[in-house]
Order: C-alpha cells, then structure tokens, then sequence
C-alpha cells in the first residue's frame, strides 16, 4: 500500500500539471486528498509500471523505462501522461522521431496545456524545426495554445517569433499584455545597438560568457541583500542563453528567496527539462522545488523533490 501512494502522490502530481499560461496563476492541487479516489481508477499492473517508469527516468535508465512506459500504454492506450512521459524519455534518450510522436499524441489530448507544448517545442527545437512545421499534425489555431507558445518563445528570447505567433490572434487583454513586454524588449535591444560601439560590443560579449554570467550569478548568491540584483542578472543571462539550465535553477533561486514561490517552481522545472548529466545541479534544483513547494503548503511534491537529492554530490 505504501508503493501505490507513493505511485499516486507522483501520477496526481504530474496528471494535474495545469495548463499554463501568462494570464493564469498555477492552480494548487490537493494531491492527498485526491489519492484515494484514483487509486480505483488504475489496475495494480498499471501503477506498478508506471511507478517503476519514473524510478528508473530518475536514475536515467531511459531504456528502461522507456519499457516500463510501453507496458503502461498497453495498458491505458488513450492515457495522456504516459504519452507524455513516453516523449519525455525518449527526449531524454535522444531518440527524438519517437519523443515528437508521443509529444503530438499528448498535446492532442490536452490542446491547452502549457508544459506538453513546451516538451513538444524543446523536441521540435533539436531537430531544427519548430512547432509550426506540425500545424497539421495539432490543433495549432486553438487560442489558448497560440497563447501558451508565444510565452514560451518570450521566455526563449524568441522575440519576433513571439509577436508573430500574437498577431494571429484576437485582441484580448492577455494578448496585450505580452504584447508590451515584447514590445518593450525590442525597444532595449534596438536602443542597445544603436548606443555601443563596435569595441563596447566586443567587450560586452567577453563579459557576459557564460562563464562570467556563472561567476557573477555565484557572487550576488553569497551576498546578502543582492536577491533583486541576481533576479536582473539572471534574466540577462537567460536572455542571452536561454538553453542553459544553470540559469533557470539561479533565476528560481533568487526568485524563492524573494518569496515568489509559484514562478520559481516554473523555472526550476524548466531547468530540468534541459538538464543532462548533471547531478549537482540537479540536485540543487531539487533542493529548491522542495523549497518552494514547502512554502506554498504542498509537502508531499516538497518531500517528493527531496526524495530525489542523491548524496554525495
């Protein structure tokens, strides 16, 4: 009985990843009090393997459960999070014709949720393609998803492909408000170029590698009362290199501290997406969801990020 909670306090917790988007604050599901009901809902084959498919994409065994998840989806064909979790570790397993074709599979089903477009735009981006080379294959004209992939591609740095996305939809007040931010951002960018020097340039590139952003970033994280001057920095850096998980862990760092919780778990998960190999990091990540879900009052995802620290490292 202990292997199937902690089964269901990990599925609820990812079935009910709500739909994000710009305009909406992440609901808070009660994850305790919906255990029992679904526990009916999956035969115990289903929730062994799909428990043991997440053990095993925890210690990066993606083959495995890879296998796992098939079981499962013989099992629940039409089963939505498994066709995510499905695209999700063969992403992990670089095996991205597959993760593309579980991806569209588990969007289709969920035309507005924020993250199954995301996964599905982080698997397109490896290939070099991007979500409007597979409008055919989803429900690209629904509004909400049009919502949801300008965000991601404002959050990306993706500026002009974000106001593009924007222009194909109706005036609404979310449209409008992202909408600024972009504009507002291509004014900087714009104001930038035509203020530095050809030498200023050069020196600004050497000065914001990667390296220097990491540098800087571990500086202002061992300074007291730098927290608003790492939440800036942190933005620049996610500008400049929007791919680089470091980044987004240190932005929901400065963010939790600044008791901005909700957006910090966004980030931080975001990290993870495009984490590989990295078991440091990781597990500062996890340290941090753990954090942050305690301080919004959801101690079984807190305690189940804790879970995932491996010591050591």
């Amino acid at each position: 009985m202990k292997n199937e909670c902690i089964f269901l306090l990990l599925f609820l917790g990812i079935n009910f990843v709500p739909a994000l988007s710009y305009a909406q604050e992440e609901n808070e599901i009660r994850v305790e009090e919906s255990a029992e009901v679904f526990l009916e809902d999956y035969s115990d084959d289903f929730q062994e393997n799909f428990f043991e498919a997440l053990k095993q994409k925890g210690i990066q065994n993606y083959d495995r459960a890879i296998n796992f998840l098939l079981e499962c989806k013989r099992l629940q064909p039409e089963n939505k999070v498994v066709a995510y979790e499905l695209a999700k570790s063969y992403h992990l397993d670089k095996k991205n014709i597959l993760a593309q074709e579980y991806a569209i599979e588990a969007l289709n089903s969920e035309p507005e949720n924020y993250w199954y477009l995301h996964t599905l735009n982080t698997i397109v981006g490896k290939q070099g393609n991007t979500i409007r080379s597979l409008e055919n294959l989803i429900p690209y004209n629904n509004a909400v998803l049009k919502e949801n992939l300008a965000q991601i591609y404002f959050k990306d740095g993706k500026l002009e492909a974000a106001l593009a996305v924007l222009k194909t939809l109706e005036s609404s007040k979310n449209r409008m408000d992202l909408e600024q931010k972009i504009n507002d951002s291509l004014q900087k960018k714009d104001a930038n170029k035509q203020t530095v020097s050809y030498t200023a340039t050069a020196r600004n590139n050497t000065s914001n590698s990667i390296e220097n952003y990491k540098m800087r970033i571990k500086g202002l994280m061992k300074m007291n009362g730098g927290n608003l001057g790492l939440v800036q920095l942190t933005e620049e850096a996610l500008e400049s290199y929007p791919s680089q998980p470091y980044f987004y862990y240190a932005s929901g760092y400065a963010l939790n501290r600044n008791k901005k919780h909700r957006d910090a778990i966004e980030l931080l998960e975001v990290a993870l997406d495009y984490l590989i190999n990295d078991i440091a990091l990781a597990n500062k990540i996890y340290k941090e969801l753990s954090d942050a879900y305690s301080a919004i009052s959801n101690p079984s995802k807190a305690n189940m990020y804790l879970s995932k620290i491996k010591p050591g490292f």
